[in-house]
């Protein structure tokens, strides 16, 4: 049952991490990004996985002598109650698969792979029994195909059976060994078992096991039954040859056991010694190959940020230069237009009376000539009533507002485009000047937002154009100036009349008083605009700041999956005595761990999630990084749920062990040369982590561990972290802090400094 619920482990943290990866993908930025698609089929498949033990052998007897010794009871028939002996192919046998489950009472029952129970009279079903009928488990002649094709299922109150399924698959003339295998290629998890009972395999039995590791690439684990082989050697050179079973496993580079290989084991008698390790390994190594899995995907994840994290940092090296040259030239332009809406009050006024001037003449012979719609008149002209005449007078105004407003409008748009590429193309053109040398698009997004907040608050191109806001509140004000006129009924409505109506109309105009409110709605509008851009600037500076998110749970996510893949590949390290203390943690001896001696095993139990993230941090940056001679060595993790009797969770950090740190070894004593040599390899490691784009921040002598040539190596990488990713905190040794480091602005010269 322990591997059993090793898999369990497994399932659980695939499921977690796996749920974790999909809401990554899913969100924001990452939304692009997705799972490949036979990794995710490989995790649902390790996740809705069950053990099934699959019982091959040369021969039935064979077979149903591992599965006897498998169950501990004497289930199947043997030697001479088996009945007839197997041909040397198999071609004489005739005896069904069978099917092995749990259930709380013991019975038998005929059913179709993966279908239906079949009704069928089994010699079981007419007593008692201890041991399957021999009827039962052969194919009758005069059974119909369906019948011959299904298998004996038997179902028994086992506590193995409560963990796994056992299959025994028939001989290969009454079913080929593909099609016996043909529903365990999905949704299982095979221990596959070969029992062997002659000195050689035939060359059939060696096309069949090629076959069933074509089907499943899972190890096989050959065991011996009683009347085996009378020369275990031979049979085991031949399995060499053919490469069905390996040498010894032995450990991987990393530490952890290496892949699960085929073996030949024992004799059925010592069965458990063999199988044990075989399933146990066989089930960790599927958890090290889902875990390793979900951490290389999250890994690429947490890459992908941190290289975010780098192009935002240029971007934020960038960008507060580029709002703050912004803010500066929008206020002179505002500046500069409130300035020239002032000074063009006169111009106005000017521009105004000469346009007057010279279309007064027009204007007198298009009014005198302007003929009414909708009001009926005499033939000798004389009005019907005064309501005729105020809609004649409005007419005539209306001929006016028209012709003024295109003559005007043309020369006061062609003065805002003057104003307009002066100011704001001057303005857009540095923005431009900024963003040429950038290759990304993505690094431009605030000066576009900033272009399309000027254009919104200063293009008054369209204004002018469309006749709309102050075009229409400049000839609204004509309007009410003209209505203001007192007007004498006339006599009748001739053309001198429509001549006399114009004129007064046109002189009764003030130029001041337009040119003053036309200066008044520009200015306005400069006022709104100019408050909705700073507003929409620091909306933007907000926003930026923001955008430095929290790379730091992804860690944890990465650090807790490795942490279960490490346990399982390596075991629980083992703590020696004490070696030392930190601010955060404990170091302790630790003889070997995964393969690796001697070790040391630092202990963190993180107070809060700001503690685990960092400790997160620097479990993802030990174990990222190259692996460089200047730095100490991360061999695993492992997160350790009894630790101080399960009443806190700790870390455990396994690294390799070095002679003393450089406190120690001054104290001891050091040569000139040696120190020399120290220092250097101090520099290594430094400009290592500096080009990985990483900030120690925390360079101080219990830093730096000797071996014992004295040559350098730098750890704690507790307070590590990208440049990109420096939030201003204030942490390190106060002794070795640079100044710098008090005001929040700071970059790699820290850690010279501490140097």
């Amino acid at each position: 049952s322990r591997p059993q619920s090793e898999l369990q482990v497994a399932k659980i943290c695939c499921m977690l991490n796996f749920s974790v990866l999909v809401s990554l993908c899913v969100s924001g930025q990452l939304s692009c990004i997705s799972l490949p698609r036979h990794e995710e089929d490989y995790l649902q498949n390790v996740v809705g996985s069950a053990p099934y033990i699959l019982v091959l052998g040369q021969d039935c007897s064979a077979r149903y002598q591992l599965l006897n010794c498998l169950l501990g009871e004497r289930l199947l028939p043997l030697g001479s109650e088996v009945g007839g002996a197997c041909g040397p192919e198999g071609g004489a046998c005739r005896r069904r698969k069978l099917c092995f489950t749990h259930g709380r009472q013991t019975r038998l029952s005929l059913a179709l792979p993966g279908q239906y129970e079949l009704v069928h009279q089994l010699a079981a079903h007419c007593g008692r029994w201890d041991t399957v009928p021999c009827e039962d488990l052969e194919i009758q002649e005069c059974e119909d195909p369906a019948q011959r094709l299904a298998e004996l299922e038997v179902t028994l109150h086992h506590a193995l059976l409560q963990e796994v399924k056992i299959m025994v698959l028939p001989c290969r003339g009454v079913q080929p060994v593909e099609e016996a295998l043909e529903d365990c290629k999905r949704g299982i998890l095979p221990i596959i078992l070969y029992a062997v009972s002659k000195d050689a395999l035939s060359a059939e039995q060696v096309s069949d096991l090629q076959k069933v590791r074509e089907t499943l690439p899972f190890p096989v684990c050959f065991v011996w039954a009683p009347s085996g082989p009378s020369d275990p050697g031979a049979l085991h050179r031949q399995l060499l040859s053919l490469e069905l079973i390996g040498a010894a496993a032995g450990s991987c580079a990393c530490g952890a056991p290496a892949q699960t290989q085929s073996i030949l084991g024992e004799s059925l008698e010592r069965l458990q010694r063999v199988l044990g390790p075989f399933t146990r390994q066989l089930l960790q190594n599927q958890q090290v190959e889902a875990t390793t899995l979900l951490n290389a995907v999250q890994c690429r994840y947490l890459d992908l940020f941190i290289n975010q994290a780098f192009d935002m940092q240029r971007d934020l090296q960038i960008t507060p230069r580029r709002l703050e040259y912004t803010r500066e030239k929008e206020g002179e332009l505002f500046s500069s237009l409130m300035a020239i809406a002032n000074r063009k009050q006169e111009e106005m006024k000017d521009m105004i009376v000469e346009t007057l001037s010279g279309m007064k003449e027009q204007l007198l012979e298009d009014a005198a000539n302007l003929h009414f719609t909708d009001i009926i008149m005499s033939s000798n002209g004389e009005s019907v009533s005064s309501k005729d005449i105020k809609m004649c007078i409005s007419q005539i105004q209306d001929l006016i507002v028209v012709q003024l407003n295109q003559a005007v409008a043309n020369k006061l748009t062609s003065s805002v485009d003057y104003l307009r590429e002066s100011f704001v193309g001057t303005l857009e053109r540095c923005l431009g000047s900024l963003e040429k040398n950038t290759a990304e698009s993505s690094s431009n997004i605030t000066s576009n937002h900033l272009k399309q907040i000027l254009n919104a608050a200063y293009n008054v191109e369209v204004t002018f154009h469309s006749g709309s806001s102050v075009t229409r509140l400049f000839w609204e004000q004509i309007k009410q100036i003209i209505h203001r006129i007192t007007w004498v009924n006339p006599p009748s409505v001739s053309a001198e009349w429509k001549r006399k109506v114009a004129q007064d109309a046109i002189e009764s105009l003030s130029a001041a008083k337009l040119a003053k409110s036309i200066c008044s709605q520009f200015r306005t509008r400069l006022n709104s605009s100019h408050e909705a851009f700073a507003a929409s600037l620091r909306q933007v500076i907000l926003q930026r700041v923001l955008l430095l998110g929290a790379l730091a749970d992804s860690c944890v996510s990465v650090c807790v999956c490795v942490c279960v893949c490490v346990c399982v590949s390596s075991g629980k390290p083992k703590m020696g005595r004490e070696l030392g203390r930190g601010q955060y943690g404990v170091v302790y001896m630790c003889d070997s761990w995964g393969g690796r001696h001697p070790c040391a095993l630092k202990s963190v139990v993180p107070p809060d999630d700001k503690h685990w993230n960092d400790l997160a941090l620097e479990f993802h940056y030990t174990r990222s990084l190259p692996k460089h001679d200047r730095l100490v060595n991360l061999h695993g993790s492992v997160i350790d749920h009894s630790y101080s009797g399960g009443s806190s969770i700790a870390v455990l950090l396994i690294m390799e062990r070095l002679h003393r740190d450089l406190y120690t070894g001054l104290k001891a004593g050091l040569s000139l040369k040696e120190r020399l040599q120290i220092a250097l390899d101090v520099v290594e490691g430094i400009r290592f982590l500096h080009s990985q784009g990483l900030l120690h921040r925390d360079i101080k002598l219990k830093n730096v561990l000797l071996d014992r040539q004295n040559r350098a190596k730098i750890t704690d990488l507790g307070f590590c972290k990208p440049e990109a990713m420096i939030s201003g905190s204030i942490v390190g040794t106060p002794i070795h802090m640079a100044p710098e480091l008090f005001t929040g602005k700071y970059d790699n010269s820290v850690d010279v400094y501490a140097f």
